[in-house]
């Protein structure tokens, strides 16, 4: 049998922020199994860890791919372990073949991560860029893994209808949508079709491409932050060079045991 524990991320409150799924290992499974365990799961994604001798060994799968960084799901990881598993202290080392080091800090509530940071390429505007949401964007910006277009308006976001056959076409792991904010610093909204997740409801991965961008245009580096999906959830975020920290709060809403 795995345990298996379901935590919401980026929320003090059920039933909002990111659900993920964490599963504890005493060894790796096969990718195979891995990735069944995520698909019966359907969240949008399942953490799993390996303990090794001073650090945590993580991958993250969607219901359909391993995924390179998942921010939600590590930081549910973290609430795991911290909460239910009986890591001692305030500091966690995860570590991940494909992101490399992901350090987590506890303070209070709130779990830091600690995660590299995107690069960014700006791209020339395309008249089908329109198609994503049905308005043009005013900049567009191509990251490691993902689209991220910049709109004007609060508005926009929290209203934006996604065209997910346009954004299945991209070949990107998904797109982010932008803007500045009114009661925070800025606001976004992910898709991740070709995923398998149509909606992401607060995406920690993406603020290493967000928050850099916001950060040179407000001139700050500190921010906070707001992922308007329907679940909504909230993220303070600080520029740090050549590493972004992402920090939220979570709340346990199940544990349980995998027949497997």
């Amino acid at each position: 049998m795995i345990k298996i524990y379901q935590v919401d991320a980026f929320t003090d409150q059920l039933f909002s922020g990111n659900p993920a799924a964490v599963c504890p290992l005493n060894q790796w499974l096969e990718d195979d199994i891995l990735q069944r365990i995520a698909a019966e799961n359907n969240l949008s994604e399942t953490a799993f860890y390996v303990k090794k001798e001073n650090y945590y060994d993580i991958r993250w799968f969607t219901p359909t791919v391993e995924v390179d960084l998942c921010g939600h799901a590590t930081l549910a990881a973290a609430y795991v372990l911290f909460n239910f598993e009986g890591h001692a202290g305030n500091t966690i080392a995860f570590h991940s073949s494909r992101s490399g080091s992901l350090p987590i800090t506890k303070s209070g509530d709130f779990f830091s991560l600690d995660f590299p940071v995107d690069t960014l390429e700006q791209l020339p505007l395309e008249e089908s860029f329109q198609h994503a949401i049905g308005i043009s964007p005013i900049e567009v910006y191509k990251g490691k893994t993902n689209y991220m277009f910049i709109y004007q308006t609060t508005e926009q976001i929290s209203t934006a209808t996604p065209n997910l056959y346009y954004i299945q076409s991209l070949n990107v792991r998904g797109l982010i949508i932008t803007s500045q904010g009114k009661d925070v610093d800025f606001v976004s909204r992910f898709f991740a079709p070709q995923s398998g997740v149509d909606e992401d409801p607060v995406t920690g991965s993406a603020h290493t491409t967000l928050t850099p961008y916001w950060a040179r245009q407000l001139r700050k580096k500190k921010l906070t932050a707001m992922q308007l999906s329907s679940r909504m959830g909230f993220l303070k975020c600080e520029s740090t060079g050549d590493r972004v920290k992402i920090s939220g709060k979570a709340k346990p809403f199940l544990i349980g045991e995998i027949m497997l």
